[in-house]
């Protein structure tokens, strides 16, 4: 199903562009830019003439092949991607919108409601949110209550997260027509009760994985943040490698040791399981050979979960000297791939901050609330 939605995806996008460039597309067009045999390009666009996706202009006549165009040039779909990842008992649901007041939008109504949802935050047009596995009901319905929520996610016995979402209005018309084409979406499930809609949408269950940087500037060039954002730029083109975000963390602003103001970095991916050791050594290779400092050093962490002992670490460590034997004994109790030099205390520390808002990251002097 999945690589059905895919090429489903795949294909109205050239359709839509065949039609704004040209005004209209063939079947030999399809053909040709595809790479697909004509006879299937053909079963396509029929399969979506009957789902009223796209509309035939002229009909063959002779020689002269049919026409089609795509029935509208609003986006298919406001949702970019959705995707989820799992650590135990405990999901993660990232949805990446074209717009951020559409995030926004789901954001206040997805944490007015409440049902399964734990936490729910936003970055951008990202729209990030924890759930328990199981059911908790939410009352949908019109202004004061909530729009839309999440009420039911559970992990399926072939690898994959279903979450079960009730809305109404506007968010209705997401799910029913706009979720299913978003990339990472695998299944869309719809029930529909008047106005009221409930859908049961399904991903694969990725695997997180957070790459924690420090030590890599020297007093003349780089920026950690820089050589992060490389790095995230280099593991998203791994096939089955999904990028969440950069986030920079402040440490200690006076130790003796630092280059500036003391800032590590830790960068966010939803992955294939078995892609995890690859991530491990591409991180450590590009950080060896990128980093301007022989002290560099990179953590690589397996779920987003934190215990209190990781975020302590990363509290103590804006607070007083640390060593690295402390750094490298956690490390190994908390099994996260620790590598390089003084840099190893910044980057393991950056992890014990993962979960946590901007204004607790950024603010070496404020309180870390427990992990």
């Amino acid at each position: 199903m999945t690589g059905v939605l895919e090429k489903r995806r795949e294909y109205l996008r050239l359709m839509r562009q065949c039609t704004l460039d040209a005004g209209y597309f063939t079947v030999t067009d399809i053909s040709r830019q595809t790479g697909i045999p004509r006879s299937t390009a053909q079963d396509w666009i029929n399969r979506l003439l009957s789902e009223q996706c796209i509309g035939i202009i002229q009909e063959r006549r002779g020689r002269y092949p049919a026409r089609y165009a795509s029935r509208s040039a609003i986006p298919q779909s406001a949702c970019r991607r959705i995707f989820t990842t799992l650590d135990g008992d405990k999901v993660e649901i990232y949805h990446e919108c074209l717009s951020g007041s559409c995030a926004a939008f789901c954001e206040y109504h997805h944490r007015l409601s409440g049902g399964v949802l734990t936490c729910v935050s936003r970055d951008g047009t990202l729209l990030r949110e924890c759930a328990s596995m199981g059911e908790e009901e939410a009352v949908i319905g019109l202004h004061p209550k909530p729009a839309v929520g999440v009420v039911g996610v559970r992990k399926n016995s072939d690898g994959t997260i279903t979450q079960r979402i009730r809305c109404l209005g506007g968010p209705a018309y997401s799910l029913t027509d706009m979720m299913s084409q978003a990339e990472g979406v695998c299944n869309v499930q719809l029930d529909r009760n008047g106005g009221l809609v409930e859908g049961e949408v399904t991903t694969r269950a990725l695997t997180y994985g957070a790459v924690g940087i420090d030590d890599t500037d020297s007093q003349d060039a780089g920026a950690t943040f820089a050589i992060a954002l490389a790095l995230l730029q280099v593991l998203s083109t791994i096939r089955g490698v999904i990028p969440i975000g950069h986030r920079v963390v402040m440490l200690n602003p006076a130790h003796e040791g630092r280059t500036a103001g003391n800032a590590a970095s830790f960068i966010e991916l939803a992955l294939e399981p078995s892609l995890f050791d690859t991530i491990i050594a591409r991180s450590h290779a590009f950080v060896a050979d990128e980093s301007y400092s022989g002290q560099w050093g990179i953590a690589v962490k397996k779920g987003f979960m934190v215990s209190q002992n990781l975020r302590h670490f990363g509290e103590r460590v804006r607070t007083t000297l640390v060593t690295n034997d402390e750094a490298w004994v956690l490390a190994e109790e908390e099994a996260i791939y620790l590598a390089g030099g003084r840099g190893t205390i910044g980057a393991l520390a950056s992890l014990g901050f993962i979960g946590l808002e901007t204004s607790v990251l950024l603010n070496p002097e404020g309180p870390v609330p427990p992990g």
